[in-house]
């Protein structure tokens, strides 16, 4: 091996080689002008004279033509080292398309450009990103594949009161975070971090850094939003208790002060009449009483919906089943794929009853019909329940709580059946057909 190392070193560079092509070239010439003075009368001083200034003169510009080979090169060897380095300010000069070295040397002076270019906007993005990441009020903390940290903003120092210095490269066990690197990578807790208690919205992902595995920690406080919609719950739920109530205790108070005063007036009897008026209002107090109890057991429905209990069901035999439901008419049902889905099933019937019935009593109005139909459209499949009556009038309280325009309606038939329909994952919209007559609910699941 030493031998064969040593052989190695003794090979000549690019250069040198280039050197030996030259003399390589030149010396057939040479050779022959020699010999063509030492066969001719010259004299012995003159025939040296000549051969030596042959001889050097090829020397010369044999060593000339490795010095521009090599000069080039060292040249790009240079550009190329400095980029390397990170310097892109240095260009070769004479960079000329108008032969094969100029082109080499224009086109690397236009990748030292664009990589420069390229370097000033990765340093302004991350600056900008930098910038963002101390100023956004969300904790966000990354761990190396070891669970040490590697990077936290401000919002993170305040979160564990722990300057930046202290907590870099300490595991996330000692830092309180291990149990959210694990389990579920979106989680809503109640806990009291350093910087006091509250309700933490906590999203993990992952990336790679050098090819190495990372994981992301971004920490939401959500308890000044959760509060705020606590809050407007709370107001549109008093609202809408004290509507109803009102409208049934009213009357209530009404008709019991009007029979207290009839009763008072008719009590040595004799009188008959009084007592129609007192059975009369007796009717009232029971008709209000139980109006204010189907209230109160929709309201409790549309609180305690559970959660859906997912199994496969075809998509034909559900809409098929529900379409033959309806008593009061025929419902239009369009032939779609053979579709499989993960679904509960009686919530879902109850879902597309509440459509169907709706479609129906607004056909009912005109004279018109109710069709349904399901299609696929991309991961998802769409059910449509069109009608031809009078259409929408007014979009915005469709899906308010205990909204109706119905006679005797109780206004969480939509609710509900949205409820339902985001419970699995999807949603589920109203809108006028294009064209018209009628409306159109458009119900769209996971497929």
């Amino acid at each position: 091996m030493s031998i064969r190392r040593w052989l190695y070193r003794l090979r000549p560079v690019h250069e040198q080689r280039m050197m030996l092509l030259a003399l390589a070239g030149g010396l057939p010439a040479a050779a022959i002008a020699i010999v063509l003075l030492w066969t001719g009368n010259f004299a012995t001083r003159t025939r040296w004279t000549l051969a030596g200034l042959l001889l050097l003169v090829l020397w010369a510009f044999s060593s000339a033509v490795r010095e521009r080979v090599a000069s080039p090169l060292r040249t790009l060897s240079s550009l190329l080292e400095a980029m390397r380095e990170g310097d892109y300010s240095i260009r070769a000069r004479r960079a000329r398309g108008e032969d094969a070295l100029g082109g080499v040397m224009v086109q690397v002076n236009a990748m030292a450009a664009t990589l420069r270019a390229q370097r000033l906007g990765a340093l302004e993005a991350t600056t900008l990103l930098r910038k963002v990441m101390e100023e956004i009020d969300v904790a966000v903390f990354a761990f190396d594949g070891d669970r040490r940290l590697r990077l936290v903003n401000r919002a993170g120092e305040r979160l564990l009161a722990c300057p930046v210095e202290r907590m870099l490269n300490d595991t996330a066990e000692s830092l309180g975070l291990q149990e959210y690197l694990e389990g579920d990578e979106m989680q809503t807790v109640q806990r009291t971090f350093p910087s006091g208690p509250g309700r933490w919205g906590i999203h993990r992902s992952g990336f790679r850094e050098g090819g190495l595995p990372h994981q992301l920690l971004v920490v939401t406080d959500l308890t000044r939003a959760l509060r705020e919609e606590e809050l407007q719950a709370w107001q549109r739920l008093v609202r809408v208790l004290g509507h109803e109530l009102n409208n049934s205790l009213a009357p209530i108070k009404s008709i019991a002060g009007s029979l207290d005063s009839l009763i008072r007036r008719n009590t040595n009897g004799g009188a008959t009449e009084w007592r129609e008026d007192a059975l009369h209002g007796l009717s009232i107090i029971g008709s209000r009483s139980e109006s204010l109890s189907r209230f109160m057991g929709a309201y409790a429905r549309l609180a305690k919906l559970p959660r859906p209990q997912l199994a496969p069901m075809d998509v034909r035999e559900w809409v098929r089943h529900v379409a033959s439901l309806e008593p009061r008419m025929h419902v239009e049902v369009s032939p779609g794929p053979e579709l499989r889905i993960q679904g509960d099933r009686d919530q879902l019937e109850q879902l597309l009853i509440n459509l169907v019935r709706n479609g129906a009593d607004a056909a009912l109005e005109t004279g018109g019909c109710v069709f349904v139909s399901w299609r696929r459209t991309g991961p998802h499949i769409e059910v449509s329940v069109e009608d031809e009556g009078p259409g929408l009038s007014n979009t915005s309280n469709l899906f308010v709580p205990f909204f109706t325009t119905k006679p005797g309606g109780s206004g969480i038939g939509l609710v509900l059946s949205r409820q339902i329909a985001e419970a699995h994952g999807g949603s589920l919209d109203l809108r006028n057909r294009v064209p018209g007559p009628g409306c159109e609910a458009r119900l769209v699941l996971p497929g």
